[in-house]
């Protein structure tokens, strides 16, 4: 019995570290799974007489360097996304080799990134296969890889108090570092007074002065809040909202696009919603979701979306008119899914359900819960319609005479989500009990 457990958590970790080192998937609770599933190796074979006799086919190849062949020391990252043992990759790179060794991509730099997962992965994972690891290796003078990312970020930040040519020089390399590596964010967020030195430019004029600096800028703060370590120091700066709610207006298309998903990144964990929300940017969320750019207006949505998860949020959207917008946007077709999700949160609250109230709403409604391909958007609006018409009798028979003709919510009730069907089986009792059958004739 042991064995066949151990061998499906050998097989889950292969899987685990397969989707790492292929795909780029370096969140926080895929590296924990990990970390568990190596754990749980561990604890079995210390229960065992004999080793784990792990196959080198399943987790060691994964750790080898493709040029050397060798379980890595000093794992990096390529421009490819490739990554290699530093030594032997500085070394193909001084060949005067311009492309990854392993995919034959042109390389757009040459800078190398420290794989600091793949090296704690590696360290987990000798700790249960009895096989020699090899020490990172420093560059010469002893100075340790991260140093020297340190040291090349904060001269780059030193030039944003330099002339505007070596400011935009620097943005742009900040927005791909930030961009390449996940260890270049955290490394960025520790340095200190990164992110006001790095704004600066913007803070000292008016924010649509250079529209392409602005967009390097902006970027980069959405880069850097990618990472959930640094989405609270991000989020606490006080020229960051800021300066991001103005730039969801003013900029380049891209620039007011990457404002508002910053926001949105910002706004997924709790401790930054009220942040937000006291920072004014509710109503500019509000103002971009009713005449912005189409790609602004999605990640505005998105970002209303979650800081409506909070009551006193909620009601502080509804107030400045969250609900007509949404629904003039229902109404053009226009983000109907993500809308009828922030609708289906708001209208349990008195005030946005008496804006709801209306027929045309109710008609509305029915016709996207009949039309959606979406499991999601049925549940929301049956859910909406259930809030809104349970206790009015007038639209729930505006309701009842729709569902005679198109019996969508019979329908939803059979084969909906389990919440979606309870709201529909809820909804034709109340019909089917309010009124008698001979009035649908």
């Amino acid at each position: 019995m042991a064995e066949k457990h151990e061998a499906e958590l050998k097989k889950e970790l292969e899987n685990a570290v397969k989707t790492m080192l292929e795909k780029d998937d370096y969140t926080i609770e895929k590296t924990a799974q990990v970390i568990r599933i190596l754990t749980r190796l561990t604890e079995l074979k210390l229960k065992k007489p004999s080793g784990l006799g792990l196959d080198d086919t399943i987790l060691s190849e994964r750790f080898k360097c493709p040029i050397s062949g060798q379980i890595m020391g000093d794992p990096v990252v390529l421009a490819s996304g490739q990554t290699y043992d530093r030594p032997y990759i500085e070394n193909w790179l001084k060949q005067g080799n311009l492309t990854c060794f392993r995919s034959k991509q042109v390389l757009s730099h040459s800078f190398l990134t420290p794989n600091c997962l793949v090296r704690e992965l590696i360290s987990c994972w000798h700790g249960v296969s009895d096989v020699a690891v090899p020490e990172p290796r420093q560059d010469v003078g002893g100075e340790s890889i991260t140093e020297r990312v340190r040291v090349s970020l904060n001269s780059l930040l030193e030039k944003m108090s330099s002339s505007l040519s070596d400011q935009k020089e620097a943005a742009k390399e900040l927005r791909r570092l930030t961009q390449a590596s996940l260890s270049n964010r955290v490394i960025f967020c520790e340095l200190p007074d990164a992110i006001s030195r790095l704004l600066s430019p913007l803070s000292e004029s008016k924010v649509e002065s250079h529209p392409d600096l602005q967009e390097d800028l902006i970027t980069t703060v959405l880069n850097l809040s990618t990472h959930d370590y640094n989405k609270r120091k991000v989020a606490e700066n006080p020229v960051v909202l800021r300066l991001l709610t103005e730039s969801m207006k003013f900029g380049t298309i891209e620039t007011r696009k990457n404002a508002a998903a910053a926001l949105f990144t910002l706004s997924t964990i709790d401790s930054n919603k009220m942040i937000i929300a006291k920072s004014g940017a509710p109503v500019t969320l509000l103002e971009v979701l009713q005449g912005g750019h189409p790609l602004a207006m999605k990640e505005a949505a998105s970002t209303i979306l979650n800081l409506c998860m909070m009551l006193e949020i909620k009601k502080q959207f509804i107030d400045i008119g969250v609900v007509k917008v949404i629904m003039q946007k229902i109404y053009d077709s226009i983000l109907v899914d993500e809308l009828v999700s922030i609708l289906a949160l708001l209208s349990n609250n008195p005030t946005a359900n008496e804006e709801l109230s209306e027929v045309e709403t109710v008609h509305c409604l029915f016709r996207v819960m009949t039309n959606s391909n979406s499991s999601l958007t049925k549940e929301n609006c049956v859910v909406i319609l259930f809030n809104v018409c349970s206790e009015d009798y007038p639209l729930l028979k505006v309701l009842w005479v729709e569902e005679l003709q198109e019996k969508t919510i019979t329908e939803l009730a059979d084969t909906g989500t389990e919440r979606a069907k309870s709201k529909a089986s809820d909804l034709i009792i109340n019909m089917s009990e309010t009124f008698p059958i001979s009035e649908g004739s």
